[in-house]
């Protein structure tokens, strides 16, 4: 494992944009670097559908909205009414600008034609605290890191934005559930090959992910990651999840502001 940290991934996907297409180097991205850094940066320089191919989908990471109990907000349905009633009053936190805890706010706010205001930290430990303090109302988070302020009654957790309940908190309903079908956001990574790489190549890699993440030893590891495993049904199924997930996000990083703001 070569690790290359820094810039929101770009560096790491450059170097494995020019790496040689023979199967042997990889790349694990997580899902900005394949779809939003593309909007978000003025000059990118690798493109994800130029320089890479698909291979599968390997973890999930479920979303959610957390609030301080005190808030009196109890539901979707209570939050997009205080903000109806009182525009741009209800602060909400995220674990940075641009981040996917971020355009969970903005995707919302869209969807449910309400303005909130946007108080970005750096990372989720710091967000928390201000949301167990009552400094502000609201933060989207990774459920998993809430775990046990939600367990403990130290926050609330309102809505997940997945597809379906998650199922570590089966009695919260999605975001769905409450009349937004367009409001999925779910964290997740992906293993991508340099493009070129042989057909028959990203098949055979893409068998032995699909069934390493089927085993339990592996999907127990990834889970005390706070993580789900999980394999797309093919690497094509793969690109087209990427491409609808970067044409969902476009338009909430126009709306936020944030295209070419880096």
């Amino acid at each position: 494992v070569d690790n290359r940290p820094g810039a929101n991934a770009i560096i790491g996907m450059d170097a494995g944009a020019k790496a040689a297409p023979d199967g042997y180097t990889l790349i694990y991205a997580p899902v900005s670097a394949v779809t939003t850094n593309a909007f978000i940066y003025k000059k990118l320089p690798y493109d994800t559908f130029r320089d890479f191919i698909p291979i599968t989908q390997t973890t999930a990471n479920p979303l959610g909205a957390v609030v301080n109990p005190t808030a009196g907000i109890k539901s979707i349905a209570d939050l997009v009414a205080r903000a109806k009633a009182s525009p741009a009053a209800i602060n909400y936190g995220s674990f940075g600008i641009g981040n996917m805890t971020h355009l969970m706010g903005v995707l919302l706010s869209l969807a449910a034609d309400i303005k909130m205001t946007h108080v970005p930290y750096r990372g989720q430990t710091p967000a928390m605290t201000d949301v167990v303090a009552g400094q502000i109302p609201l933060a989207f988070t990774t459920t998993a890191g809430v775990a046990d302020f939600v367990e403990t009654g130290k926050l609330d957790l309102i809505a997940t934005f997945g597809e379906t309940r998650d199922e570590q908190f089966p009695n919260t309903p999605t975001v769905v559930e409450s009349g937004y079908p367009s409001v999925i956001v779910v964290g997740w990574s992906g293993l991508v090959a340099p493009a070129g790489v042989p057909p028959q190549i990203v098949e055979r890699i893409y068998a032995g992910m699909a069934k390493a993440l089927a085993m339990p030893d592996v999907k127990d590891a990834i889970a005390r990651q706070g993580s789900k495993a999980l394999s797309s049904k093919s690497p094509q199924d793969f690109a087209r999840y990427i491409k609808s997930e970067a044409e969902k996000f476009h338009p909430v990083i126009k709306a936020a502001g944030l295209e070419g703001s880096q």
